[in-house]
């Protein structure tokens, strides 16, 4: 595995440290008045998300791990696993549905989603950047209400409550970012 300079250390990348794998959330470089700059990096832990901060002078050497990403269909949920397809194997692998955080009513049938993983275990799995949703329920659309920052809530067919704007009515289809988790377009 490549050995990277403190300095280098960016937002996305993994890396081992302190016998775990950990992501850089957030890097800050600092360069005080006094002493040697340095890189403040948010790390969260990919086995057990708690997260650390932590101090790379330039001139600590880092373990930058690449992980192996693959794309993998969604096939159906058991108990708290969801299963998936790969989709040139055709391997089936079992994840466990906390895997996806609160994006997880996003997960449709079918849907292929990507999975890192590191030496056979999965670590991370991201969903498309953009899901169509229905809404159930929401207020009726007013005519004449076109004020440029006048949201209403709404509900989509997976449960999830979502601000929308206001000529968006029930049974609408509409595309929801899931990085956000908020409204995006009509479908």
């Amino acid at each position: 595995m490549p050995k990277i300079n403190g300095n280098e250390i960016r937002p996305g990348n993994v890396l081992e440290h302190n016998g775990g794998l950990w992501a850089a959330v957030k890097v800050d470089h600092v360069k005080p008045g006094k002493g040697g700059a340095f890189a403040q990096v948010e790390m969260r832990n990919l086995r057990n998300g708690s997260k650390l901060n932590e101090r790379f002078r330039s001139a600590d050497k880092v373990e930058r791990v690449r992980l192996e990403q693959k794309d993998q269909q969604f096939l159906y949920q058991e108990g708290e696993n969801l299963i998936f397809m790969d989709t040139e194997t055709y391997e089936q692998i079992q994840l466990p549905a906390e895997i996806l955080g609160e994006r997880r009513p996003f997960l449709q049938d079918g849907m292929t989603i990507t999975v890192e993983f590191h030496e056979s275990e999965a670590l991370n799995a991201s969903l498309p950047q953009k899901v169509t949703c229905r809404v159930v329920e929401t207020e009726p659309v007013v005519k004449g209400q076109t004020a440029a920052n006048s949201f209403k809530p709404a509900v989509l067919d997976n449960g999830v409550k979502v601000m929308v704007p206001p000529f968006v009515g029930q049974d609408e289809d509409i595309v929801i970012n899931t990085e956000s988790m908020e409204y995006a377009e009509r479908a």
